[in-house]
């Protein structure tokens, strides 16, 4: 992405925080604006935050500069994509980076930890492949009812991990699954991912997951997406596209 204002943040440490230590800067750091990302649809900023010893790059996201969707409430995205970050550190996958909501100098938002992709990586390449972290991260987005999964919202980083961002239009009480890693639809899924959603489940039933949940989304939403989860668990196999909504985001990169 391209930042309005400064280009890179010097003198961070960001992606050597392990994440309780990502969390608690995000959440406890002064937050400084740096650039704006020119390409998102909504008001996406650039920033540096610092706590004491610590300091990294990060996306912070405010609610006032959300333009309004037809098919979700005004004023929830941000809290969608910290509820995506909840369920993701429940699957122990890794899939978003550190994300909090909090107050910033254009008010409540989303902020996420900044993470720098492998601009080596042939996105397209990718996005068609069968890598392992992708087979994952479909079974994250089939869970979250991710509306708007393109291939640029993959982060590739050289050790052959990707990280998943973009995560604010998820959670809809309708199927609005839409997504450009379809390779696995009606594919057994993997025991380990079975695992996890049967960790998913109870979480999101009777544990943490679900009082956050709760906080963030509508009790509707909540009920939806363990409804997701048991549908999963109980068909055992990938999602097949909708027949009612288009299967893939345009533009799908």
């Amino acid at each position: 992405m391209t930042a309005e204002g400064e280009a890179s943040i010097s003198d961070v440490d960001g992606p050597g925080l392990d994440d309780a230590a990502a969390m608690r800067l995000l959440r406890e750091g002064t937050l400084e604006v740096a650039g704006r990302l020119v390409e998102a649809t909504n008001m996406t900023l650039y920033c540096s935050i610092r706590n004491g010893e610590h300091a990294a790059a990060c996306v912070y996201k405010p609610v006032r500069g959300e333009r309004p969707l037809w098919d979700f409430p005004d004023g929830t995205l941000a809290a969608r994509e910290v509820a995506a970050y909840e369920v993701a550190a429940v699957t122990g996958w890794r899939i978003v980076p550190p994300t909090v909501y909090r107050d910033g100098p254009f008010g409540p938002g989303m902020v996420q930890l900044w993470i720098d992709a492998d601009p080596e990586t042939d996105l397209m390449a990718l996005m068609r492949s069968r890598n392992p972290a992708l087979r994952r991260m479909a079974v994250f987005d089939a869970v979250v009812n991710n509306a708007d999964r393109k291939g640029g919202h993959l982060l590739p980083l050289p050790d052959g991990h990707v990280y998943g961002v973009d995560h604010g239009v998820c959670f809809a009480v309708e199927d609005k699954l839409r997504t450009v890693l379809w390779q696995w639809r009606g594919k057994t899924l993997p025991r380990e991912a079975v695992n996890v959603l049967v960790r998913l489940e109870r979480e999101i039933e009777r544990g943490r997951l679900g009082r956050r949940l709760r906080e963030l989304l509508t009790q509707a939403e909540v009920e939806a997406t363990w409804e997701r989860v048991k549908r999963l668990l109980a068909t055992g196999v990938h999602p097949h596209p909708s027949e009612d909504w288009p299967a893939i985001p345009w533009p799908p990169i």
